[in-house]
């Protein structure tokens, strides 16, 4: 079998053949492209810390560092600061050669909640070993907001691999300019640098409309942000808008938590899905993305013309001290993976709320007042 990211007819054959159980029947809307959304379980665990459980169970591990226990089937608070644990409804008995990677959900990472997966044995948070069999645990940080979150709801995801699924420098330099995987701001075809085996992008300090934000910072105090009400809540209420300086450059405030969207446009082709990859200190002491996977879809149509693709959304944290960007600067690093296969269903359904986006807060906000017509 060919190498690649498994789609979602693989997943669904996984899940048929008892590699992926849950402890209720898993939800159609859980299985998008080429990743598979995982659920909170009824217990959140209160943890004086994070940990890696490196030589046993998570459960055995854990157990000295857990200072409370909070019921989540009819809903609960996790406070701005916190640690929690919490199982997952999900399970794994993964064949041999299938591993697996996890990350927060993108309405996750653009409300600075951050999450890790953790699973038994394991020295690495979201990665899972080919042929793991065992419970999918979930570490829980929400960094700048209170949220209310109960079982079942979907805060990260799962895509499940076979081989190397990669693209290397050539490959991916032939995909850029075949397929215009990358459209500039005139909407015409960019080709960044690539670098092993990913592309070198920017970000975007110009508005999508004169007078309105280049981004977004997360406010000091807010209510209590209820993952349970997409759509519902003022966003002015939890971010205040951000604009460049005079001379077109934005300072980034030591650890504060800033929404911002990259100068160029995504298109991943149905053969193809893509990753930002973490942070590279030498280009400053930053955070610029939680989540960063895009699926197989993600801005695309079978025609570059008249198809402005979709900006990635980045969620920005600096660290250390005051750090000065400036519009197109060279900010994050995306790579591509092959699928074992086309797609057949393509991100942009119905629960696709980011298809085509430009800067964008999470589904849980009301449009901005400033983005509402008149």
């Amino acid at each position: 079998m060919s190498a690649g990211i498994l789609t979602h007819e693989q997943i669904e054959a996984l899940v048929e053949a008892g590699a992926i159980a849950s402890e209720s029947p898993l939800d159609a809307i859980q299985v998008q492209p080429t990743s598979l959304d995982l659920r909170l379980g009824g217990e959140a665990l209160v943890l004086r810390s994070g940990f890696l459980p490196t030589r046993g169970s998570v459960a055995s591990t854990v157990a000295s560092l857990v200072t409370d226990r909070i019921d989540l089937t009819s809903g609960a608070v996790l406070r701005r600061g916190g640690v929690y644990l919490v199982r997952l409804l999900e399970s794994l008995a993964l064949p041999p050669h299938v591993s697996a990677r996890a990350n927060p959900r993108s309405s996750t990472g653009r409300i600075d909640v951050f999450t890790r997966t953790v699973v038994d044995g394991q020295g690495r948070f979201d990665d899972v070993p080919a042929g793991y069999h065992g419970p999918l645990w979930l570490e829980i940080v929400p960094r700048s907001f209170d949220i209310a979150v109960t079982t079942g709801m979907r805060l990260n995801q799962a895509r499940f691999v076979r081989g190397d699924p990669l693209l290397s420098d050539a490959e991916l330099a032939e995909r850029l300019v075949r397929d215009t995987l990358v459209l500039g701001a005139d909407d015409t075809t960019a080709t960044p640098p690539v670098l092993d085996g990913a592309l070198l992008l920017g970000l975007s300090l110009i508005p999508e409309q004169a007078g309105r934000p280049v981004g977004w910072r997360a406010l000091e105090r807010t209510p209590v942000l209820d993952l349970a009400r997409p759509w519902h809540h003022a966003p002015e209420d939890f971010f205040s808008p951000v604009h460049p300086e005079s001379d077109g450059t934005l300072i980034l405030q030591p650890e504060a938590f800033y929404i911002l969207a990259s100068s160029e446009r995504l298109r991943v082709p149905p053969d193809l899905s893509a990753e930002m990859l973490p942070w590279d200190v030498g280009m400053g002491e930053l955070r610029t993305n939680y989540a960063g996977f895009f699926d197989s879809g993600f801005g695309w149509n079978p025609s570059a013309q008249g198809v402005r693709g979709a900006r990635a959304v980045l969620e920005v944290r600096p660290h250390d001290v005051p750090f000065r960007v400036e519009h197109e600067q060279p900010i994050f690093r995306l790579q591509f993976s092959r699928t074992v296969e086309p797609c057949r269903r393509l991100y942009g359904g119905a629960d696709s709320a980011y298809q085509h986006q430009g800067l964008a807060l999470a589904r849980y906000f009301r449009p901005p007042r400033d983005l509402v017509a008149d």
